[in-house]
């Protein structure tokens, strides 16, 4: 577990697990936690949440990306449970059921969401097929900024913008693309999954950090990487090499089995987390 008090004022960003089974990230501050995204179990939200040393009624807020159930699936009873405010979008609120004001705050694209005087949340909206989408940048009050960006198959103009200011960046490297073309998936779900509202390649992913990598820039997470077209050697030998030498920071790769490890702004190596 990782001791809050060392980095006083910071923020934490800790993958509870990532992948196409379910994805949720926790953001905390010395008194503020935020989920962005709660697609796990809400028994596995609670597991994770304690692996990580957290109480789950200490979560602030759950903001949602999008309605799909692996990003959203127990978004609603953890919020109530745990009262937490719940943010998402109109059309995510809209597919998911959700009533807004009641039971979620709805915000429109870059509409900054104020959690605490600690940490702010900038939605970015990003391509991705039949969801409206967003990537979110969070800022800690001083400065900093984090990303968490999965499930888009194109970084924007806009959204490489405000990566480039960012000290640590969590993206998704979803597929090795000779293993996806040469994988026995239909040749449609190889086109979707590679298209401009699917998900990003390794390259696609090395090929935006190389373009923005700064000395700012102090660590990177690999996020949902497929099982069957990807492996964790390949996705961080391929944004590796992308970046060459001019990325001095740590790269780490979030599975599914999270949580792992936690990354601090302010602190390019990352810290285990002890499950004992």
């Amino acid at each position: 577990m990782s001791s809050v008090a060392s980095y006083a004022m910071g923020m934490e960003i800790i993958h509870l697990g990532s992948g196409s089974s379910g994805n949720s990230t926790l953001l905390r501050s010395d008194e503020t936690s935020v989920l962005i995204d709660c697609g796990f179990s809400l028994k596995q939200m609670e597991s994770r949440l304690r692996m990580a040393g957290v109480e789950p009624t200490s979560i602030d807020g759950v903001l949602v990306t999008h309605h799909h159930s692996d990003h959203s699936k127990t978004a609603l009873r953890a919020s109530k449970n745990w009262d937490a405010v719940l943010y998402s979008n109109l059309e995510t609120a809209t597919r998911m059921g959700w009533e807004p004001i009641v039971e979620c705050r709805t915000f429109g694209a870059l509409e900054r969401i104020v959690v605490s005087d600690e940490i702010s949340l900038l939605p970015i909206p990003v391509p991705h097929d039949d969801a409206d989408n967003v990537a979110v940048i969070a800022s800690n009050g001083d400065g900093r900024r984090a990303a968490v960006v999965t499930d888009l198959g194109e970084l924007t103009a806009d959204l490489m913008r405000h990566l480039s200011g960012c000290s640590h960046i969590s993206i998704e490297a979803n597929y090795d693309h000779d293993r996806l073309m040469s994988g026995p998936y239909p040749e449609v779900l190889k086109r979707r999954i590679s298209g401009r509202g699917g998900h990003l390649s390794n390259a696609q992913t090395g090929d935006a950090l190389s373009e923005i990598v700064n000395n700012n820039l102090e660590s990177v997470v690999l996020c949902h990487l497929s099982e069957r077209n990807n492996a964790p050697h390949l996705a961080e030998s391929e944004v590796l090499m992308s970046m060459e030498e001019r990325f001095s920071g740590s790269i780490g790769i979030s599975l599914q089995s999270g949580p792992e490890f936690s990354n601090w702004l302010g602190q390019s190596e990352p810290e285990r987390i002890s499950s004992l």
